[in-house]
This record gives structure tokens, C-alpha cells and sequence, in this order.
């Protein structure tokens, strides 16, 4: 594929959101970004029109709790959709795609915050994404309870993972860290716990710095 998949990731309040629509700001100004055919931006679950009533489904807490491997299943359903219908396309097609979540979330979230197994977890990651996998990840480090209070004082923390135990988040945290730890070629790491506008500089260090995963900015930065 000519296009390039970069992955944003963290826990909740991490700043995820913020950064990617910064870096789109940011790739939209930069010449780098022309060798590109487009930029899309997306994110799981509900990346898709099927991915939207998944994730009003996964992120509403309802009358009854929803399982724990439902719950893995209806994100590796909104994921399968996601690849087909819009990542392998628009990568095909030559765009850069920011991603905001993708498979590390399963792993961190379902694996590590719901213990289950992450063997199963893989080989079901596997089926969703046919293979495809990130050029790039960027994991957004943030202390727990520094990145849930800027979700209290925005007023967004409200849906269903949101309000998980502070216990769950921290095995999230700790998911993530050695994800981080085994996969040093995919995964870099970006200290979340600055003001934005310093994350947002380390982000795009990063970027320029990384061009043999963005080949088509060689000739152009």
C-alpha cells in the first residue's frame, strides 16, 4: 500500500483528539504532506456508518452490563469494518490516515483492563485486520489520574469505559507500557503530560524524524 497509517493512542484524557486535529493543522501547512494524495482522519469505534451504532452500543451504559467477550467481539466487528471499508481503501489510494485507536486499545483495554486472553485477543486482531498493521504508533503517556481529571473538568467523562474503576485504568496504563516495551520499532512514545502545544512539538519531531516510515516525504522535507 502507498499510503501511511499512523496510530494514536493512550488512555482516556490523554489528549488524543487535541493532537491528532493539531497534526492535521500541522500536515495540511507542511509541503511534506503533498507527497500524499489526501489526509484522512478516523477512529475506532465508529470510524464506519456500521462502526457509529457499535460504538453507541459499546460506549452507553445500559440497563445490563455488557460482557466481557461481547464486548471484545462487537470491537473486533467495528475493526473488520473499519480495515475494509476504509483503511486498506484509502490506503491503497495513497492517503495518510490518522487513526485515532486500533488494535494496541484491544490489547491495553480489553486484555489488560478486562483479563482476557491475549493470546485470544491476537488471533482475533488478526482476523479483524487481515493483517494490517500500523506504520507508526504513537502512544500518548499520561499518569492516570492527571489525564481522568482533565476529562472531569472538560465535562466529557461520561461514557461507559470513562467511568471504569481507577484500578482498570491503570492496568490500561500498564497494557500499554508493555506494548510499548515489546514493540520499540512501531510504538514510540510521547510524554502526554505537558501542556498540548509541547505534546504537539514532540509529535511532529517525531514525524519529520521517522521518513523512513513516511517514504514519500524524503523528497519533499
Amino acid at each position: 500500500m502507498n499510503g501511511k497509517l499512523i496510530v494514536f493512542e493512550g488512555v482516556e484524557g490523554c489528549g488524543k483528539t487535541s493532537q491528532i486535529q493539531l497534526c492535521c493543522e500541522w500536515l495540511g501547512k507542511d509541503v511534506a504532506y503533498k507527497a500524499f494524495t489526501s489526509m484522512v482522519v478516523t477512529r475506532e469505534p465508529g470510524g464506519t456508518d456500521l462502526g457509529l451504532h457499535l460504538r453507541r452500543l459499546l460506549l452507553d451504559a445500559g440497563e445490563h452490563p455488557i460482557a466481557d467477550r461481547t464486548e471484545l467481539l462487537l470491537f473486533a466487528a467495528d475493526r473488520s469494518q473499519h480495515v475494509e471499508q476504509k483503511l486498506k481503501p484509502n490506503l491503497a489510494k495513497g492517503a495518510i490516515v490518522l487513526c485515532d485507536r486500533y488494535t494496541d486499545s484491544t490489547i491495553a483495554y480489553q486484555g489488560y483492563g478486562r483479563g482476557l486472553d491475549i493470546n485470544l485477543i491476537n488471533q482475533i486482531n488478526a482476523i479483524a485486520t487481515g493483517g494490517l498493521e500500523s506504520d507508526l504508533t504513537l502512544w500518548l503517556d499520561v499518569n492516570v489520574e492527571v489525564a481522568l481529571a482533565r476529562k472531569m473538568k472538560s465535562g466529557n467523562l461520561g461514557d461507559r469505559l470513562e467511568k471504569e474503576t481507577i484500578a482498570f485504568h491503570r492496568r490500561v496504563q500498564q497494557g500499554y507500557a508493555e506494548l510499548y516495551a515489546s514493540y520499540p520499532h512501531r510504538i514510540v512514545r510521547v510524554d502526554a503530560s505537558l501542556e498540548k502545544e509541547a505534546v504537539q512539538a514532540q509529535i511532529q519531531g517525531i514525524l519529520t524524524s521517522q521518513l523512513h516510515l513516511l517514504e514519500g516525504w524524503k523528497k519533499r522535507v
